[in-house]
């Protein structure tokens, strides 16, 4: 079983002063899990966004496996699952080309974290960081919080959103 737990952090340009970026930092990189559905692919999903003070949302789903699922695609390959980026045409910034990011074996876990600025002539600016945490593993409810947690692979894409070094 493959679990991935995605807490999404969403802002608007008003939303960027340092009173602002204080409630974000808030907001956990992990979270304890909710019961998971029996799934290839079990996916918690937490969305804690700026005009609800930051509240985190839950939500479950499940999947097979392979599935490209928020901007990530996961694959078995041999006794693991790799997981890669997918493209993201409509953020900043636009050189996120899809990559493997990890081939996860039976008992690992990994993290992945990005933000994005996204922008189009149909909607205002708005932001986003993504702390994604993934695990080949049964479910546990502690199974991101665990205080002895190492994560065997970890991968930061993180960048400047507002200019300027980060």
């Amino acid at each position: 079983m493959v679990i991935v737990q995605r807490i999404v952090v969403e802002w608007t340009k008003e939303e960027r002063g340092a009173e602002q970026a204080a409630l974000r930092s808030h907001v956990p990189s992990a979270m304890e899990l909710p019961p998971m559905p029996d799934a290839a692919l079990a996916v918690h999903e937490v969305l804690a966004e700026g005009r609800t003070g930051y509240l985190p949302v839950e939500t479950t789903a499940e999947h097979s496996l392979p599935r490209q699922l928020l901007g990530l695609r996961f694959a078995l390959s041999g006794d693991g699952v790799l997981v890669s980026r997918t493209s993201a045409h409509d953020a900043h910034p636009q050189l996120r080309r899809p990559h493997q990011l990890f081939l996860l074996r039976p008992g690992e876990r990994a993290r992945y974290q990005a933000n994005f600025r996204y922008s189009s002539s149909r909607t205002q600016w708005y932001y986003t960081e993504w702390q994604v945490n993934m695990a080949y593993a049964p479910w546990r409810r502690d199974l991101f919080v665990d205080s002895d947690l190492v994560f065997d692979y970890e991968k930061d894409e993180r960048v400047s959103l507002y200019g300027g070094p980060r």
